[in-house]
């Protein structure tokens, strides 16, 4: 049996607020067996070293120790593999702890002063904390032991008593020897936790690179958007968020966003908080880990002196490639192997922002843009990018017209070559294409372009390319015909696949469609997959829940479903004159003119074959009516 994550999360709050020399310098001189009012030969420092490798070193990737004791900030709980000789010495013979201490300078001999428990009392009175709690620090140093189911707590207390030599006057004046009753949560699981569970409670030491390719995990949201608290937790692989106008949808993307690269997709125009809130109150916490990983959640509160989200720049986990498809059509892509070049000295944006010109006409130093790039890979002696742009465009075209490029154009007054794309009715210029295949080729061409630099970095910085990526897509649907509606998201989650086997994506849509909805019920996992609905009731904040996802069938049926919240699927009249017809009968009494009254206003909204007029011709013969 083990100690629960949970436990030992408790034993670092319990343990907080007292000196590290508690449970390190002293147990040490402990397990020395340190004579008292005599010394002898000891390398503190090396024994010091030895001790918190074994109970200070969560990390074996670190050279660092982490102690959950009493520190002036929390980014000093990491200590560093100089703890020993410096800090740790320091406090041996040149604090208020010192005096406990016999010891000559410069000499490798130690024991203890006759008083030095009383030295040592003191302390914990002047740093009026009370008694070291001796059970929860012996969470925190057997975190890692195997334990027998009937182990008691006053058993564990037992044996860090036996394991560190513990006198009579230590235990009566140094310890806290009680243990807890009934509410410190469950004690012991059977499996124990991972090294990375930990890590997501401590942090990551700062000798560790943050780890790389990470997907969101979770978002939450405080003192900001259309609701004081929301919280998010996107599946690994497709997650769909609906709900009516207004709610937070498109909140919630440039929140995860922000969360994933640190920057808003618009920098003029970040969240800020709700006029109602309070000062202590904005706050968005996100977490950010490699799939089947964890990392630890980062909360970040509103500076109001600043008027900004500070961001810290040391990341648990750097997030892999981010592409956000905005419904105004502009792009923000994210870039891990932009991200660390610009770490260098010619320092540039990690972050490319393309309003819905730039997409087309490249920024400097950052994109050459849709138009010549198109064009660009159509006419280079290495097919490759555009062979995977062409498989793309085709995988993503709707039923019945499959995209193909064709030969680039020019047109009046301007001097560029403009792609086309081919149709059954001819060659149009993608400047004169519509809205929708605009969009969905734009999309296109973003995914290609993103992973064809991302190679194109990786290559230059000597690192393999990523194998993790984000998609964002607000409004998946904008512009596009239903026909195309009902195809164009498992055409989405096909893509990933073409431009890279090894690629793996999450990808986060909002949506009004049902038809979007329909389009998934084949593919959809309970395992990977989420479905999310933003609802309100009048005069209420909106609410955020995990909705299961039920396979409707007919897309009128998705109309009437909890998410969308059609009383029936037809024109509004439609659905007063059924619901005034389904009143009627409901009554046990009814008048021939009521019945004749409402036949007329079904009249106007049903055609003759509808399914309701069986039933209401039912009712009315039932009733000696002949309408």
């Amino acid at each position: 049996m083990y100690f629960t994550l949970e436990h030992v999360r408790e034993a670092l709050s319990r343990l907080k607020s007292f000196h590290p020399f508690f449970g390190m310098d002293f147990l040490v001189a402990k397990l020395g067996n340190l004579p008292i009012d005599s010394t002898k030969a000891f390398s503190y420092d090396g024994k010091v070293d030895e001790f918190l490798r074994q109970y200070y070193k969560p990390d074996p990737r670190s050279q660092h120790f982490f102690q959950p004791f009493r520190t002036t900030s929390r980014t000093k709980q990491w200590l560093s593999p100089k703890y020993p000789s410096s800090t740790s010495q320091s406090v041996r013979t040149k604090s208020d702890l010192s005096p406990a201490f016999l010891h000559e300078k410069d000499i490798a001999k130690w024991g203890w002063k006759p008083d030095y428990v009383s030295v040592l009392r003191r302390k914990l009175e002047r740093d009026k904390k009370g008694k070291v709690p001796a059970y929860w620090l012996s969470v925190w140093l057997f975190r890692s032991k195997g334990w027998r189911k009937e182990t008691t707590p006053d058993a564990i207390v037992q044996n860090f008593i036996d394991e560190f030599l513990l006198t009579k006057p230590e235990q009566e004046e140094l310890f806290d020897l009680s243990t807890p009753a009934g509410g410190s949560g469950r004690v012991f699981t059977d499996e124990p936790y991972s090294d990375k569970e930990l890590l997501k409670i401590i942090g990551r030491p700062p000798d560790v690179l943050p780890e790389q390719g990470g997907i969101l995990n979770f978002l939450e949201v405080a003192g900001v958007g259309p609701s004081r608290k929301m919280s998010f937790e996107p599946s690994e692989r497709l997650t769909i968020i609906t709900g009516d106008n207004g709610l937070g949808k498109t909140f919630l993307l440039e929140c995860a966003w922000w969360g994933l690269t640190g920057e808003w997709a618009e920098r003029d125009r970040p969240v800020l908080p709700r006029l109602d809130a309070r000062k202590s109150e904005p706050k968005i916490t996100f977490e950010i880990s490699a799939p089947g990983s964890t990392s630890k959640r980062t909360p970040i509160a509103f500076d109001w002196d600043s008027q900004s989200w500070k961001v810290p720049p040391d990341r648990p986990t750097v997030p892999g490639i981010v592409v956000y498809a905005r419904v105004d059509g502009s792009f923000a892509v994210w870039d891990p192997a932009r991200h660390f070049q610009s770490r260098g000295p010619r320092s540039e944006p990690e972050v490319v922002f393309l309003s819905r010109d730039s997409v087309l006409d490249g920024l400097p130093k950052r994109s050459e843009g849709l138009l010549l790039d198109w064009v660009k890979w159509q006419n280079s002696s290495d097919q490759r990018t555009f062979d995977t742009f062409s498989r793309v465009l085709g995988r993503l075209s709707p039923p019945g017209m499959d995209l193909k490029p064709g030969k680039p154009v020019r047109l009046p007054n301007d001097v560029r070559d403009i792609p086309t794309i081919v149709h059954g009715y001819g060659i149009v210029p993608f400047l004169h294409e519509s809205a929708g295949i605009r969009r969905i080729a734009t999309i296109a061409y973003l995914l290609v372009w993103t992973w064809n630099e991302h190679n194109i970095l990786s290559t230059q910085a000597r690192k393999p390319p990523e194998r993790n990526m984000v998609v964002l897509i607000d409004e998946m649907e904008a512009h596009l015909h239903p026909k195309w509606q009902r195809t164009i998201l498992p055409a989405l989650l096909d893509v990933i696949g073409i431009l890279s086997q090894d690629l793996q994506a999450q990808v986060i849509v909002s949506t009004h469609s049902p038809l979007v909805l329909a389009s998934v019920e084949e593919s959809f996992s309970d395992e990977t997959d989420a479905l999310f609905h933003l609802e309100a009731a009048p005069q209420a904040e909106p609410t955020l829940k995990e909705l299961p996802f039920v396979r409707y069938g007919k897309v009128d049926a998705w109309l009437t479903s909890h998410l969308f919240e059609l009383r029936q699927a037809r024109s509004r009249p439609g659905e007063a004159a059924i619901e005034q017809a389904k009143g009627l009968l409901a009554r046990s009494e009814v008048s021939a003119a009521e019945i004749m009254a409402t036949t007329e206003e079904l009249k106007k909204v049903l055609p003759p074959d509808d399914d309701f007029w069986p039933r209401w011709l039912f009712f009315a013969r039932s009733k000696g009516l002949q309408p």
